[in-house]
Parts: structure tokens; C-alpha cells; sequence
């Protein structure tokens, strides 16, 4: 009889085998990226008119609120600017994942403890979002699987 029951529970996949199957890595590694991406690159856009024309008011907030150390507060609207627009659009193709996710999770380590300290939960959860594509890379919907062998390590 347990023999009979033990053969029919290997036949029925558990839960977990249902939802890995309903939810590949690929999708969720893409909803990752997208995700993330949008959030960086959203904020970029307010940071700019037109194509990448920085707007007056960007040097204005990194000279008065956002005011980080060790770097001229010119330099630092530049930076960061261009990297909400470059980094997220790799994460979305999906091209070098591992390097564009490691310098966003960099700015946001950044922006946690130097800029908004209080808005850890927020922070936390751009961090649970670049944190898988630093460790798995861009999945298999991506450009890094499609040009690599490999995804690439940073």
C-alpha cells in the first residue's frame, strides 16, 4: 500500500515544480531588469530636456540636497544623469547585466548613504532587484546569452 502512494506523489509534481514551470527564471530575471530599469530611468528623465540636456534645476538639487561628498556637485549631476539613462538601457536589452546591475546597485548604496538614509525600505528593494541579475545575469531572454557563450561575470 505505501508503495502504491509513494510511486503516485513522485508522479504529481509539488507545488514548487508548478510554479517554477508557470514562472521560468528567464521571465523573472526579465521582470527584474525591466523593473529596475524603469525606476532609473524614469528619475534620469526628470533630470533632463530634450535629448540628455541636463535642466537647470538638476545642478541645483545635487548642489543643495543631494550634495555629495568627495565630488564636485557638476560632475556628480553629469554622472549620474547619464548613467539613469545608459545603465538601464543595458539592463533592458539585457546587455552586459551583471556590470550595468553592479553600478546601479552602487548608486543606490550611494543614494542610501549619502543622499536619503531614511528610505532604506525603498533602497532595499532596488537592492532586491539587482541583486539576482549580479548573481544569475540577464537570463536566457537576453542580449548577453544571445552574444555570449556565457553570461558575463563582473
Amino acid at each position: 500500500m505505501h508503495r502504491d502512494q509513494d510511486a503516485q506523489r513522485l508522479r504529481q509534481p509539488d507545488g514548487a515544480a508548478v510554479i517554477r514551470r508557470l514562472l521560468p527564471e528567464a521571465l523573472l530575471l526579465l521582470v527584474a531588469r525591466l523593473g529596475i530599469a524603469s525606476v532609473f530611468f524614469l528619475s534620469g528623465r526628470t533630470k533632463v530636456s530634450g535629448f540628455l540636456d541636463l535642466k537647470p534645476s538638476t545642478y541645483t538639487l545635487f548642489r543643495s540636497e543631494y550634495a555629495l561628498p568627495l565630488i564636485p556637485s557638476e560632475w556628480a549631476a553629469h554622472l549620474a544623469t547619464y548613467a539613469e539613462h545608459v545603465f538601464p538601457l543595458l539592463l533592458v536589452l539585457g546587455l552586459l547585466t551583471r556590470p550595468a546591475a553592479a553600478a546601479l546597485l552602487g548608486m543606490t548604496l550611494v543614494i542610501e548613504v549619502f543622499v536619503y538614509p531614511d528610505a532604506w525600505p525603498v533602497h532595499l528593494t532596488w537592492a532586491g532587484l539587482l541583486l539576482p541579475l549580479l548573481a544569475v545575469g540577464g537570463g536566457a531572454w537576453s542580449l548577453d546569452r544571445v552574444l555570449f557563450s556565457k553570461p558575463l561575470r563582473p
